[in-house]
């Protein structure tokens, strides 16, 4: 079980509730030791005093502030804890906002708040369903380990999460700070189109397994491979830029690649790819009914109810968006759709107003 970080209180108007503080994320890289080249001697980093070449306890080391050369402000670590603001102790709400007016460059760290105690739960998921229901974020500041933090405070299922925000002063400015920015007359026509088209022939719900740190599992081959003895292989060349005469062939050719991949029934994960063979399968002579069958979504209802039996075909279904696939899709319980790109949703969803059409006649 996870240890707290930090132990405090939540407050907000007179209501208070003890919690603690849990890191949200570990940090998954590999490390290593420095070694000497040639030998196995580990590389130590010591604290020595410049002047003299000594090493210095971390009981003699103090904090200096440079004023002048050679001239410093000397601060004991005491003297700054005297200082910090609720001593620590304290988050204290100042102001609630809704989350989408933070804007994503402002947020930091991600931590877990838990109630310290049974008893504390109640005013906890108090403070955690109003802020859901309301749909707005606590903005709080408190002070971890020497150094005062801007966060914050969401709820999310069942718990509350506390992420860090660096202060105003600390956001760069892009027009000021990045050499090149696009005019405002860029991004329209149809490369701004067809753009839009590969977008959505790329997109599909999040899904935050799908994706690996391939560097570092990388680094793992490397480490075996090396202490078995065996040859590295090289890692491709980057892609080189591309150029802006042939833009628009540039993203006509990417578009026909990823429908051509999706459409020849390669799935984005290979392990999906039976999921996905399942459901273009059509249900075998004499099998039950499925759910989707036996309770056909809204708009099948209604077709019916104007006396057609015939379920949405492809010229229909192209004209809804990847979302609406999608529900359609889920009310109607088709197997593999959360893998399915916006053409593979169209053929299921035909296959089955088609199936739906057999059964019914």
């Amino acid at each position: 079980m996870a240890r707290a970080i930090w132990t405090g209180v939540v407050s907000f108007g007179l209501v208070t509730v003890p919690v603690g503080l849990y890191a949200a994320t570990e940090d998954h890289t590999v490390h290593f030791h420095q070694l000497q080249r040639g030998t196995s001697d580990r590389i130590r980093n010591r604290r020595v005093n410049e002047r003299t070449g000594k090493a210095v306890d971390g009981e003699d080391i103090v904090k200096g502030f440079a004023v002048g050369e050679g001239e410093y402000v000397i601060v004991e670590p005491d003297e700054l804890d005297q200082i910090a603001p609720g001593r620590s102790q304290t988050i204290e709400i100042s102001d609630f906002v809704a989350l989408e007016e933070i804007e994503p460059v402002y947020f930091d760290r991600t931590y877990y708040l838990a109630p310290r105690g049974a008893e504390y739960t109640r005013v906890y998921e108090l403070l955690r369903a109003a802020l859901a229901q309301a749909n707005m974020v606590g903005i709080a500041t408190f002070v971890m380990r020497g150094k005062q933090y801007l966060t914050a405070l969401r709820a999310e299922d069942n718990v509350l999460v506390l992420q860090t925000l660096h202060w105003a002063d600390e956001v760069r400015d892009p027009g000021q700070e990045l050499p090149e920015l696009p005019a405002g007359r860029a991004g329209k026509g149809k490369e701004l189109d067809m753009a839009l088209q590969l977008i959505d022939s790329l997109s599909g719900p999040w899904e935050p397994s799908r994706y690996h740190d391939t560097y570092q599992e990388n680094v793992r081959e490397l480490v075996k491979a090396k202490a078995e003895g065996q040859e590295i292989a090289a890692a491709e060349e980057p892609p080189e830029a591309t150029n802006v005469v042939d833009l628009m062939q540039v993203l006509q050719g990417s578009i026909d690649a990823a429908r051509g991949r999706h459409a020849g029934g390669q799935p984005r994960q290979q392990k999906t790819a039976p999921a996905r063979k399942a459901a273009r399968k059509p249900a075998a002579k004499g099998a039950k009914k499925t759910a989707a069958q036996k309770a056909p979504p809204k708009t099948a209802r209604a077709s019916s109810a104007s006396g057609s039996r015939r379920g949405p075909g492809k010229t229909e279904l192209r004209q809804l968006s990847k979302a609406e696939l999608y529900e359609r899709a889920t009310e109607q319980d088709l197997p593999g759709r959360s893998k399915m790109s916006r053409e593979e949703l169209i053929d299921a969803l035909a296959r089955a107003g088609r199936r739906r059409k057999k059964s019914a006649a």
